[in-house]
């Protein structure tokens, strides 16, 4: 399996289980490792046979950006189900970091990584 990793995708999004995380919002950061078989496209040259980095990126900003999910989980998962949907992407693995996670005397960074794979999606 091949892979491409998009990195450093920054969106403005309300996600978050306090009130104040809900209205005034934040800045989260998401990487990508998509895998997929990229066979046909090293041969063909044509975009068509791989994934358009832009439509990704896209997906991810406009999740984020429009969600109201109160955890991180929730939304990679979302993440995670709509790239699988809309690609010829196999597997991907979503990192998404809270870059100001609303916790006493703490400086750091909260991240969620979650692996999912095609074959794998579950509907309920």
């Amino acid at each position: 399996m091949d892979s491409i990793s998009i990195t450093g995708i920054r969106c403005y999004g309300y996600i978050g289980f306090f009130p104040e995380e809900k209205v005034l919002g934040q800045w989260f950061e998401v990487d990508l490792i998509l895998g997929l078989d990229l066979t046909a496209a090293s041969k063909s040259d044509a975009l068509e046979d791989t994934v358009d980095y832009g439509k990704i990126v896209n997906i991810v900003q406009e999740l984020v950006k429009n969600s109201e999910f109160a955890l991180l989980e929730k939304v990679a998962d979302v993440i995670a189900r709509a790239i699988l949907e809309e690609s010829l992407v196999q597997n991907v693995k979503v990192s998404l970091t809270k870059l100001a996670a609303p916790i006493p005397d703490f400086g750091g960074r909260v991240t969620i990584e979650m692996t999912r794979a095609k074959e794998a999606l579950v509907y309920n």
